[in-house]
């Protein structure tokens, strides 16, 4: 796959969260890549992340733990494939760490960050592997509550 097709929105498969934030990028790449940053804001609330662990490499690992209002947690693992430090991370949770396949892996996240005027414009696309997988995450509640963690995310830099 070349490199345009790689950043090529496909409407079959892939869900999109584009918005202009009132946050320099460099902040919301911080909360994107310090842990102690991305356990307050990653879940939508009422939900919480109750472990987070990043190797910020490609191969490396992204590991967090979300817990439900009841105290159910959900541990989702996966990899980092590209880091263009205040621009772009791109994970999956179809690879382990090292570039290891898994069993059922759900989709890849490209998150980009880019200048605007004081702010940034955020784009989080969520590719998945075909129409179905898209639908199952659009039904799971993908734009509200991708929605609400950028908010979160947003309060938590504003709160400095």
């Amino acid at each position: 796959m070349n490199r345009a097709e790689y950043d090529q929105f496909n409407p079959q498969t892939d869900l999109v969260l584009e918005r202009v934030i009132d946050v320099p990028r460099e902040l919301v790449w911080a909360a994107w890549t310090q842990p102690e940053h991305l356990k307050k804001w990653f879940a939508p609330a009422p939900w919480t992340v109750s472990e987070c662990e990043l190797d910020l490499r490609p191969g490396g690992m992204c590991r967090t733990v979300m817990r439900s209002p009841e105290g159910e947690e959900f541990p989702n693992m996966g990899c980092y494939l590209e880091l263009i430090e205040n621009e772009k991370i791109v994970f999956t949770d179809a690879l382990g760490p090292g570039f290891r396949p898994v069993e059922n892996g759900f989709f890849t996240a490209v998150i980009t960050f880019a200048a605007h005027g004081s702010g940034t414009k955020y784009t989080a696309r969520a590719m998945h592997r075909d129409e179905a997988g898209r639908k199952t995450h659009e039904e799971m509640g993908f734009h509200a509550g991708w929605g609400k963690c950028l908010d979160q995310l947003v309060a938590l830099v504003k709160a400095g």
